[in-house]
């Protein structure tokens, strides 16, 4: 808090406005408690609401619009949709199916979590595929101890394993993430002409965006495996006791019950729904419908869905996302982005792979603390026009602020993957600093490099 005073008795600097200052001290301030965690997190959220009203003199109505975005809507109703699976104990087979994959050895274990979660993240979402693979790791954490305590780092790993073979994957291919498809607006927008041949490389579609972006995603699987197992050293290196008790609870249930198939069927018009209309409806209504559909089939009962659910986890978000739409409203986000670019010349990074790295650290800052579409939106015409001035192609630039977008690996309101996995109540808040920073580095260096030696080869 002392901070805050500190920075909002500053003079207002050139090209910000007050409230632009305000939404960043905001920022700084949510920042440093959502990583020191003083109180709990939920009572930030309240705080950063409350700031907006008192410091910004939003009007209440106004702010309360902010918090319930369709993103919200979609974290709240996947949380209700993972306490339906959990409760029609579909977890338990879906673990089963990929122990019997990979073994029962916990590193492989968590490759095959890693790749699963990828590889569907790379086509429906990472939203979707987080929500469903929670309950996974968990019966597998549960399975091994029920005292966390003694599982703490297998957790970490099992969990993360998750979040950020999501968040690689969310790269893969334009339906992958908001941000790609807001990047492939803009290069139509801003340099095709239907009278100009030349501009057709600009139209970016869904192959061609998998040949620039899939390799990296398939690269970086393994080495996210390396890097979760390298930092927090799990407990158990073999998972067979589970294993073996997971194998038990699965043969007790028996073949696949009417119950069963109907939670299946609803999972899959679910799944159906976040591919085929939620661009019309938005992900958070077919997310909310399919809570309904468990709910109405009675295949989970309300009080399930009430202490299952992390109802704090949902306010920390709604709160993130409203602070975010400000800084984006009140020009703080640009101004910040501007002067980073700013200060670029004297170092010599304006300009090929230093103004490549210079642009990905600054989505990676940037995608941090806001949506990684909203980071997207409000720096993906500023590096494109620095492209333009700098002579550097805007594909690569654009290719680069859109994939660095997902490398929002350090808080828990980074990416709506981060924020389900922590909502299993097994990770702090410091766990996600201390691999997240290992994450960043590994993949801005695969994107460097593809950017580097493999972007050119095909077209860029």
């Amino acid at each position: 808090m002392a901070v805050g005073v500190v920075l909002l008795n500053l003079e207002t600097p050139g090209g910000l406005s007050r409230e632009g200052l305000i939404v960043l001290t905001m920022s700084v301030v949510a920042t440093i408690l959502f990583v020191t965690e003083p109180v709990p997190l939920p009572t930030v959220a309240l705080l950063i609401i409350a700031g907006q009203v008192l410091l910004l003199g939003l009007e209440s109505t106004q702010v309360a619009k902010s918090l319930m975005t369709d993103s919200v809507l979609f974290i709240m109703g996947s949380l209700m949709l993972a306490v339906a699976v959990v409760k029609q104990k579909l977890d338990k087979r879906i673990a089963w199916l990929i122990v019997r994959i990979t073994g029962t050895k916990t590193s492989r274990i968590c490759f095959g979590i890693s790749a699963v979660s990828g590889v569907l993240a790379s086509f429906v979402g990472e939203h979707t595929v987080a929500a469903m693979m929670l309950p996974v790791g968990i019966t597998l954490i549960t399975l091994t101890s029920d005292d966390p305590a003694k599982v703490r780092n297998l957790a970490a790993v099992l969990l993360f394993s998750i979040s950020y073979g999501c968040s690689v994957a969310g790269i893969g291919t334009p339906s992958g993430g908001a941000r790609n498809a807001i990047m492939i607006g803009y290069w139509k927008e801003f340099f095709y002409d239907p009278a100009n041949p030349e501009t057709y490389r600009y139209l970016i579609d869904y192959v061609t965006w998998m040949a620039y972006a899939y390799p990296m995603f398939l690269l970086q699987l393994p080495l996210v495996t390396l890097i979760l197992l390298v930092t927090f050293r799990p407990e158990y290196r073999d998972l067979s006791r589970a294993v073996v008790k997971l194998r038990a609870e699965v043969e007790v249930q028996g073949p696949l019950k009417p119950s069963d198939w109907i939670a299946i069927l609803i999972f899959a018009l679910i799944l159906a729904g976040w591919i085929t209309i939620s661009a019309d409806i938005g992900m958070g209504t077919v997310a909310v419908l399919g809570a309904i559909g468990f709910l109405v089939a009675g295949l989970v009962q309300w009080e399930d869905v009430n202490s299952g659910v992390n109802w704090g986890v949902v306010l920390l978000y709604g709160a993130a996302i409203s602070l975010g739409v400000q800084m984006k409203n009140t020009g703080a986000a640009v101004w910040v982005a501007q002067n980073f670019l700013f200060f670029l010349e004297p170092l010599g990074m304006e300009e090929g792979i230093g103004l490549w790295g210079a642009v990905s650290l600054l989505t990676t800052a940037v995608t941090n603390t806001m949506s990684n579409g909203a980071a997207v939106a409000v720096l993906g015409p500023i590096v494109l026009k620095l492209a333009t001035v700098a002579g550097e192609s805007p594909i690569i630039l654009g290719f680069i602020t859109a994939v660095s977008s997902a490398f929002a690996y350090l808080t828990v309101v980074g990416t709506p993957a981060c924020t389900i996995v922590y909502a299993s109540g097994y990770l702090k808040t410091t766990d996600f600093l201390k691999v997240g920073w290992k994450m960043c580095i590994m993949s801005i260096i695969v994107m460097l490099a593809a950017a580097y030696l493999y972007w050119p080869i095909i077209g860029a």
